[in-house]
């Protein structure tokens, strides 16, 4: 048979039933999609336990590739203006909002909710990527400034980011919970390790693919899957981890689960965002609170010549 015949027949005529081509789910580190390094996934349901997909099983091996990602990231993006972090930010807003039915769709899903509040969550994660797109030249304003000394000198303090954060997504709230612990963590200058949601990590996964297109640097912003039960100790322990941000702990294990990560956390004196008693209103307004959360104060002294 001639290539032009089996073109021809292999070409469907319209309407006829074809094979439906799956989304495959994938872990985000370095600006890349690996698979998880042990290849194990997880089945993943919705409210109702019926199969939505397959997620990576992230292994501590995948935890250390990320955070030596982020790592590599940090010089440049600290180092980058906070204009353009900001320009970078609402580029996530913009392609996010670009692709708002296709998160609807995804957000429903994993949270059991109607298309009209899964677009409502969709529209308030991108207002909220604007929010803080729109912080990120401000900050300095408001933690920062001139300080009064008594002397010949001059004093300023200006906020600085921490360097690498290990985020644990919350558990609930799958898109929108996940960019009010993302954003700000990256606004300020700091690289991000995330853990997405364990029962519902599908819309962390796909956000992953609005990062590669949105001018964000690979490793700035890392997004694994799995349980948190192995996991997030690694995150925990790992000694090249500045802070960590346990919103997603408490919600997903006990306490006591919350006072390990917190020793481990200790071992090199990392930053600890403890999280709230009761899974918080993420659409509230969010305040400046987890932006200075992982900053540093860094004072200058200059003499004046008086």
């Amino acid at each position: 048979m001639s290539k032009a015949a089996m073109s021809k027949d292999l070409m469907r005529a319209p309407g006829t039933a074809r094979l439906a081509v799956n989304k495959t789910y994938k872990l985000y580190i370095g600006g890349k999609f690996p698979r998880s390094e042990s290849g194990r996934v997880y089945a993943v349901t919705d409210t109702k336990d019926r199969p939505l997909a397959n997620a990576p099983r992230g292994t501590r091996k995948d935890a250390r590739d990320a955070v030596v990602a982020a790592r590599k990231a940090f010089g440049g993006w600290s180092g980058a203006t906070a204009y353009n972090r900001g320009q970078v930010l609402y580029r996530v807003a913009e392609m996010l909002e670009a692709r708002r039915e296709e998160f609807a769709t995804e957000v429903a899903a994993a949270e059991g909710l109607g298309r009209g509040k899964a677009l409502a969550l969709v529209d308030a994660s991108v207002d909220r990527w604007v929010w803080y797109a729109g912080w990120t030249d401000k900050l300095a304003q408001v933690a920062g400034g001139a300080n009064p000394v008594a002397g010949p000198y001059a004093n300023w303090s200006t906020p600085e980011p921490t360097g690498v954060v290990a985020v644990l997504a919350p558990q609930k709230s799958s898109l929108l919970g996940l960019t009010s612990v993302v954003a700000p963590a990256i606004a300020t200058g700091n690289t991000a390790v995330v853990l997405a949601s364990e029962k519902a990590p599908l819309p962390a996964l796909a956000f992953a693919e609005v990062l590669g297109v949105a001018d964000v640097p690979g490793g700035v912003v890392n997004l694994l899957s799995g349980p948190v039960a192995e996991v997030a100790p690694w995150l925990a322990a790992h000694q090249d981890v500045n802070a960590i941000d346990l919103a997603g702990a408490a919600h997903n294990a006990g306490v006591a689960s919350v006072r390990d990560l917190e020793i481990a956390s200790a071992d090199n004196l990392k930053r600890v965002l403890r999280p709230e008693a009761k899974e918080p209103d993420w659409s509230a307004d969010p305040g400046v609170g987890r932006m200075l959360a992982f900053t540093e104060t860094r004072t200058v002294w200059h003499p004046t010549g008086n």
